[in-house]
């Protein structure tokens, strides 16, 4: 990979969490071997990478060699397209890894600026990398739905929870280490919305905010399914409401609960499924109409199961922790029916670990959809 175009993914990567429901981009000028300008974009600068990189070079963008993590856009949003910033500074090249996946560019970028005249190069070497930085972008304009990942802590063992942890006195001890709980904002902070159940709220009276302190393009909006509407107007969840908190219920949540919530700035949304629970399908039907690229899940056994099995999970993103709790009460990350036969078992692709802290690590892995829908018999 091209050192100039892997400094420009390093200054995409900077956008992570800033940039939604826009890709996070950074670029490069480069004139005569030297660098000549620098830019990434985030929401709240508006301006895209490109542009802020050309105007850093200013003079000596002419004839320059621009290195960018995605293709330019051709298309009015916010602010012009960036093809026409490239041409009006006399750009002689431009180096990308990945075409724009939105249909409003989709190649035609690279075309505009190849009848314009300007070179171009597909450095396919970098594409992984391009790719990874924005998974849940290039998801959403692909399917037209928020890239859902199942997040948990677990022991050796898989299992999340003890039987007699509740009626423990003070604090629950932590299954994994500090260090993985500050891994854990890192992906927070680059997801647009958190989910949990109700139950994990009652039992741990949670936050569900996003800690690391870094810009964000817009409040992690933290969900909540409950189906009766039992969130306490005086958890730490609704205490700490500032129009990001979602509650999702069913027709037959009190009238009177939903009032109170809302009185303290909790948005109430009905999506309910036949059985009449919450329904995790209509969570992400809502975010996706109202753009919001990345769902990551933390909840309970229950709930984990059911984004597996339903299908709602794109990923999964597991801790483990260099303990083992064993035992048949002990819950596991996945409850619910479980599939009966092995061979009906659902599968995981695209897996990488991560080491996380000393005897700890993480299990990253995309799931393989069709061994949900052969044990559905579709």
């Amino acid at each position: 990979m091209d050192r100039y175009l892997e400094e420009a993914l390093d200054l995409a990567a900077r956008g992570i969490g800033a940039t939604s429901p826009n890709p996070a981009v950074g670029a490069v000028v480069v004139r005569e071997g030297e660098v000549a300008g620098r830019g990434f974009h985030t929401w709240a600068g508006v301006k895209h990478a490109e542009v802020l990189a050309l105007e850093e070079a200013k003079e000596r963008a002419h004839g320059s060699t621009l290195y960018v993590s995605l293709e330019p856009c051709t298309h009015y949003g916010r602010t012009p397209p960036c093809v026409d910033a490239i041409l009006s500074a006399g750009v002689r090249k431009v180096v990308a890894p990945i075409e724009d996946p939105n249909p409003q560019v989709a190649g035609r970028g690279f075309a505009r600026l190849r009848e314009a005249g300007v070179e171009i190069e597909i450095d396919s070497s970098a594409a992984a990398r391009a790719t990874e930085i924005n998974e849940a972008f290039i998801h959403f304009m692909r399917t037209g739905r928020p890239l859902v990942t199942l997040k948990a802590a677990m022991t050796l063992d898989g299992k999340i929870a003890a039987p007699d942890d509740e009626s423990t006195p003070g604090r629950i001890p932590w299954i994994t280490s500090e260090t993985a709980r500050e891994h854990v904002q890192l992906l927070r902070h680059a997801h647009d919305a958190i989910l949990t159940g109700i139950g994990t709220v009652l039992a741990d009276d949670c936050r569900l905010t996003d800690r690391t302190g870094a810009e964000r393009s817009r409040p992690l909006l933290r969900i909540v399914l409950d189906s009766l509407l039992r969130l306490p107007p005086d958890s730490n969840l609704v205490r700490s409401c500032k129009d990001d908190v979602l509650a999702v219920t069913t027709s037959a949540a009190s009238p009177e609960r939903r009032k109170r919530l809302e009185s303290k700035g909790v948005r109430v949304e009905v999506a309910e499924r036949k059985d009449g629970r919450a329904s995790l399908q209509g969570v992400v039907e809502l975010l996706a109409r109202e753009k919001y690229l990345s769902l990551m899940i933390e909840a309970g056994s229950k709930i984990n199961w059911s984004a597996l099995e339903s299908g709602v999970a794109d990923k999964v993103y597991f801790y483990y922790a260099p303990k083992i709790l064993g035992g048949m009460q002990s819950l596991p990350v996945a409850g619910g029916t479980g599939r009966r036969r092995r061979a009906e078992a659902i599968r995981v692709r695209n897996v990488r670990l991560h080491s996380v802290a000393t005897d700890e690590y993480a299990v990253e892995a995309w799931l393989e959809k069709a061994s949900l829908e052969k044990a559905e018999g579709k």
